[in-house]
């Protein structure tokens, strides 16, 4: 079963970080959600919200995929937090997956990793670091897959879904949507 680490830091986008949760869990994807500093953790719209473990004890466990939520300050949180650093370094080393939605590209950017990839990001989040993004709701380069923002949750989901799990199991998870 595959594994996935969805790090909450304060002011992380509320759409953003429970889809991904809610849909990969309906894919029976292992998701471990984790707080940076205290639980709950205040989300941008002023939610409160439980994740599962502190990052420290979700850090001895391995991960197949890292999702970045987007949300302002989140990302900036995430950013500036060593250990996120030390995991996307380490799994950057292992060839496995990262994926960061709306302003959370940025976190990978200044990590160095996205220099010349084909990538998304909210408006704007990019550009002044010289990067330029798609409009794509989606764009996969590589190990790394990027979203827009709040209105690209669900596919980002879904896409995480066909990349974990296969299309049948991404078109299974999308049937019980109704969209």
């Amino acid at each position: 079963m595959a594994k996935v680490l969805v790090p909450l830091a304060e002011g992380f986008e509320e759409l953003e970080a429970i889809t991904v949760i809610d849909l990969l869990r309906r894919a029976e994807v292992k998701v471990v959600s984790a707080y940076l500093d205290k639980n709950p953790v205040l989300a941008s719209r002023q939610t409160l919200h439980y994740a599962d473990i502190d990052l420290d004890a979700a850090l001895k466990a391995e991960y197949d995929m890292l999702v970045l939520p987007g949300g302002l300050p989140g990302a900036d949180n995430l950013n500036n937090d060593p250990r996120i650093e030390k995991i996307i370094h380490t799994m950057q080393q292992q060839n496995k997956l990262l994926a960061a939605i709306c302003a959370a590209p940025k976190v990978l950017a200044d990590k160095g990793l996205l220099a010349g990839k084909k990538i998304t990001a909210y408006p704007g989040t990019l550009e002044t670091m010289g990067l330029l993004s798609t409009k794509a709701a989606v764009q996969v380069a590589g190990n790394i897959i990027t979203s827009r923002g709040p209105g690209t949750a669900m596919d980002f989901a879904l896409s995480l879904i066909e990349i974990l799990r296969g299309k049948d199991t991404r078109d299974k998870v999308e049937k019980t949507l109704a969209r």
